[in-house]
């Protein structure tokens, strides 16, 4: 080895659309990456210096997948939690990347357990968000047997669902959005400790490009780092001249692949442009037989014989309209 950084070999693949999303997973686990997307996006790191994050705050190694990413080769990449939680009657649920992270200041050990997924499809047939609360949910509901047992519901750890999204729509690119818990009083002023509720939240980083506002920070690093149009040495310098984030050697030889894995981004961004071209026509004739025949969006959808499944993602996109 000669200093080959994870990011590198993340980047070292195939050219399909598989490989590319391995890529994806693999670089997204560099702890310098992490740190930066957690002094972005999570409150408790925002004060914190991203190498403090890297080396003194996140635990362990992170872990991709169901499998330990390149195990018979050192790096950075975690490796210290299980990816599946498993249940009887809810199956198994694997998540992207997981690890944990100590909170800075804290007198207790407490551990923050943070999904990241990285998403091409917006749409995949149910809104994003509800699959983040969902990946949230067993995270909490896991962690008795093995955080807590009996009725020791205090020391229940607090979770994040990271999604970075690299194809948005247009209204929610360079965005990002978090969902959380919050205290609201109906009646009285009465107050509860935020750590007692503040235990679960879902970050949506959604990438866009140069031409749209808001491109910096986290999120220009992120586009620039998966991108497959930005070129080698202008990824290279980028990376490392406004992110101070370090390419070996190794890395620069490797880092080319990124862009080599061309083809198989270019035939999801062929099949994303046919199926939003079908979206749009599908969209305009709901509008139409609304307006034209007056019936409701969900009759419209049933006089165009739209699937169960993708209904929703028409209703979302009429009410943004």
């Amino acid at each position: 080895m000669d200093g080959e950084t994870t990011i590198a070999q993340g980047l070292h693949t195939t050219d399909d659309s598989s490989g590319y999303d391995a890529a994806c997973k693999r670089v997204l686990s560099e702890k310098a990456i992490l740190a930066r997307i957690m002094k972005s996006c999570l409150e408790e790191y925002k004060d914190q210096d991203v190498n403090d994050i890297a080396e003194k705050y996140i635990e362990g190694q992170p872990q991709v997948s169901a499998v330990p990413v390149l195990p018979d080769e050192g790096g950075t990449v975690i490796s210290g939690m299980d990816t599946e939680d498993k249940s009887v009657r809810e199956g198994t649920v694997t998540y992207d990347i997981r690890f944990r992270a100590i909170v800075p200041g804290s007198e207790e050990q407490i551990a923050l357990i943070i999904n990241v997924e990285a998403q091409n499809d917006f749409y995949p047939g149910y809104p994003l968000v509800k699959r983040g609360i969902y990946y949230c949910s067993r995270m909490i509901s896991s962690q008795y047997g093995r955080e807590f047992t009996g009725p020791h519901y205090e020391k229940i750890k607090k979770v994040y669902s990271i999604w970075i999204c690299m194809k948005p729509p247009q209204y929610r690119e360079n965005t990002i959005t978090r969902y959380r818990l919050m205290e609201e009083h109906l009646v009285g002023e009465a107050t509860e400790p935020a750590r007692n509720y503040d235990l679960l939240s879902i970050i949506m980083l959604c990438l866009g490009g140069p031409d749209g506002e808001n491109y910096d920070g986290v999120l220009r690093m992120l586009d620039v780092l998966l991108s497959n149009e930005t070129s080698e040495a202008e990824k290279r310098k980028i990376l490392q001249d406004d992110y101070d984030i370090q390419m070996t050697q190794t890395m620069e030889r490797e880092v080319s692949v990124m862009c080599n894995l061309s083809k198989g981004v270019m035939e999801k961004g062929m099949e994303k442009g046919i199926a939003k071209g079908m979206t749009d026509a599908i969209l305009t004739s709901i509008k139409n037989l609304m307006e034209t025949m007056g019936l409701t969006i969900e009759q419209a959808m049933a006089a165009l014989k739209v699937p169960e499944g993708e209904r929703q993602k028409y209703m979302d996109l009429l009410e943004r309209q």
